[in-house]
């Protein structure tokens, strides 16, 4: 199990970060870390005997968080910012519709169910999102990011 960053490497974390009951000061689902954020590795450790483990310590944040290595990409990896994160609650801002069939109505209100980032040249453009609508139970629409607000 060889780490695939070093002591010093700048990373960027790729998903929200939230206490799971060992973060001091923190109760159990805060965010801790906002996914995009930016912070250098301070130790490597193992879980398990089978996951390493970074200290990374995110500038922003002043906070030093635990990460797994999948959770993480280098700060010089592309990465595509998004507006929405998982499981925020977000409104259709226009009506959308299949053929004559309108699904879901402005302002209908919808939660987010994935995050889909595709890069691109315009980086707000690469980002659509899987949304639950509560008016279309059982259905999730892929959303572009200029439609939800």
């Amino acid at each position: 199990m060889k780490p695939r960053w070093q002591i010093d490497d700048e990373v960027r974390v790729i998903r929200n970060v939230r206490d799971d009951g060992t973060f001091p000061g923190a109760n159990m689902g805060d965010l801790l870390v906002r996914r995009g954020s930016v912070g250098v590795i301070r130790d490597i450790g193992s879980f398990l005997q089978d996951q390493v483990i970074y200290s990374v310590h995110f500038y922003a944040e002043n906070r030093m968080v635990g990460c797994r290595e999948e959770e993480l990409i280098s700060r010089a990896e592309d990465w595509t910012p998004s507006r929405f994160e998982f499981r925020e609650k977000v409104q259709s801002r226009i009506s959308l519709r299949v053929k004559d069939e309108i699904l879901v109505r402005a302002g209908d209100a919808g939660e987010i169910v994935k995050v889909v980032r595709q890069p691109t040249d315009d980086k707000a453009s690469g980002v659509t999102y899987h949304v639950h609508f509560d008016t279309l139970p059982g259905r999730v629409l892929l959303i572009p990011e200029t439609l939800l607000e």
